[in-house]
């Protein structure tokens, strides 16, 4: 009588999965990723090249030169308002505008692919943004100049250390009440609500609110155009840093 001395061995009863081709896992992968792009670009943030020399030094760029690229947060204009100092990133005005050549590609399937890109944060929008400075909000006057050249919001001088370059202002011999008047002054101009004075910090070569003074917004941009706040620079990595906000009102 034969008798067994060692344990049976039995099939598994949960035999392990095959694991798919990475090339069945790659459009779910990209669609996934897609997905992701839009959330974060359409509620979060979103990458902007900086295409001009108009907020230098803050923000480096100008035709022909590798630009500035910021990061632009969404979040803090969901739950609040721009304030004075922030730097926008906003679509400009019509007005703003009549200049602006588009983007996209005269070849109709290029320029949906193009479109579609957008949407997904790969292809930057057909559309005029521009990226100043905010200096003064709903209801506030701004204008220039006091004694000294300095922007004045509410009959208040404010502090501007940003500002680098500006048109030449010579007390006795170069002001607003002079018989030769400095390019600096402007205004007074009382912002109306909802809306917001934007400056850019290279004030002789910006063509911001001062340059618009004679469109149905007396220059200023509505708030409901500001796409979001600039507050990083991430490359070029030499210039990588905070993009600072002062509070220029605090005089």
């Amino acid at each position: 009588m034969n008798t067994s001395t060692g344990s049976e061995t039995t099939p598994e009863t949960n035999p392990k999965k095959k694991q798919r081709p990475f090339w069945r896992e790659l459009p779910i992968l990209i669609v996934v990723a897609l997905l992701l792009s839009f959330l974060l670009q359409t509620f979060i943030a979103r990458v902007y090249l900086i295409p001009s020399e108009s907020m230098e030094p803050t923000l480096h760029g100008c035709a022909g030169c590798t630009g500035d690229r910021i990061i632009v947060e969404k979040l803090s204009y969901a739950f609040g308002e721009p304030k004075p100092g922030d730097v926008v990133v906003f679509l400009g005005p019509d007005s703003w505008s009549a200049d602006y050549k588009s983007i996209r590609s005269d070849n109709a399937v290029i320029r949906t692919m193009q479109n579609v890109g957008s949407v997904f944060g790969v292809v930057p929008p057909d559309e005029n943004d521009l990226v100043k400075r905010v200096i003064a909000t709903g209801g506030q006057t701004v204008e220039c100049c006091d004694e000294q050249g300095r922007v004045m919001v509410n009959g208040k001088p404010l502090d501007e250390p940003y500002v680098k370059s500006d048109f030449p202002f010579v007390p006795g011999q170069l002001t607003c009440t002079t018989e030769r008047k400095s390019p600096r002054c402007f205004g007074p101009v009382t912002v109306p609500d909802g809306n917001l004075w934007v400056m850019g910090d290279n004030r002789n070569n910006s063509a911001d609110s001062r340059y618009h003074v004679g469109d149905e917004f007396q220059g200023t941009v509505p708030v409901d155009n500001v796409r979001g706040k600039a507050v990083f620079i991430i490359l070029p990595p030499g210039r990588m840093g905070v993009i600072h906000s002062p509070d220029i009102q605090s005089n």
